[in-house]
């Protein structure tokens, strides 16, 4: 598995080398996308999944200044899981920033874990009871210079029902949606730097329920994502440079921690 990880990786960075030399005088326009390559998926605490792990970005700015976008955001797994199922995922995305403040609305469509009694296989449904779409309200805001601390707020709005976020009754109608909110602080330790080094802790707990989709099931606000980022960039040639980081995670709630080694290949 290590060894398709990085045949991946280089095929990508290769193919990207050649492309980024033939691009490098055409004139910038409001569509990109970008790529990244990664062992495995973490997601503010969870592991989404263990395997390795391509993303892609597609993006277009609505706007001259690009302060407004709309996008699709997608992954794949490389590998089936223990359990036989293949982590696949589709998401749409309006979002806003302006450097320091961030906003985006989401819709999250994750394919792993739909049991169909609860949650629908079909993309296209999104019933309050069977949905497995997730509408994903997202903010952060990184202060002053002075104080470059990121505070990020995340709640889910409505859906997820192959991730117990929504609650049925006993007959199985719609009851209530949880509102899993997710707060993280983190903060640049080194910067500007060969190796830059960010810190960070995350929290989740639900505004309509006991307990949130991030915790363990047993308690409400639960510390669930703490660790470090460290980032650098590898000139492979006078054209290419590889941005590469390393984060270590830990979730005390889950009693679980893993190591991430990421690239974005361009």
């Amino acid at each position: 598995m290590k060894k398709l990880f990085y045949i991946c990786l280089i095929l990508l960075g290769t193919g990207n080398l050649f492309a980024q030399e033939n691009t490098e005088n055409q004139e910038d326009n409001r569509l990109d996308f970008t790529a990244n390559i990664q062992n495995n998926h973490l997601w503010r605490g969870l592991i989404i999944t263990d395997k390795p792990v391509v993303m892609g970005n597609l993006s277009y700015a609505l706007d001259k200044d690009k302060k407004w976008k709309v996008g699709i955001w997608g992954a794949s797994s490389l590998a089936d899981d223990k359990d036989g199922t293949h982590y696949k995922e589709i998401n749409y995305y309006v979002q806003y920033s302006d450097g320091r403040f961030y906003i985006g609305l989401w819709d999250l469509f994750n394919s792993r874990n739909i049991n169909t009694e609860k949650a629908s296989e079909d993309i296209f449904n999104y019933s309050n009871r069977r949905t497995a779409h997730i509408i994903d309200l997202r903010t952060n805001y990184t202060f002053g210079p002075s104080f470059p601390i990121n505070i990020e707020a995340d709640i889910m709005l409505y859906g997820g029902a192959n991730a117990g976020e929504v609650v049925l009754e006993e007959d199985g109608s719609y009851k209530k949606n949880k509102y899993s909110t997710y707060l993280q602080a983190s903060y640049p330790v080194i910067t500007n730097k060969k190796v830059n080094l960010d810190a960070f802790v995350g929290a989740g707990f639900a505004l309509n329920d006991a307990v949130s989709l991030y915790g363990n099931g047993k308690k409400g606000f639960q510390v669930v994502n703490i660790g470090l980022k460290a980032s650098k960039t590898v000139k492979i040639t006078e054209h290419y440079s590889l941005p590469v980081s390393m984060s270590a995670m830990w979730n005390p709630a889950h009693k679980y921690a893993r190591v991430q080694l990421a690239a974005t290949v361009f």
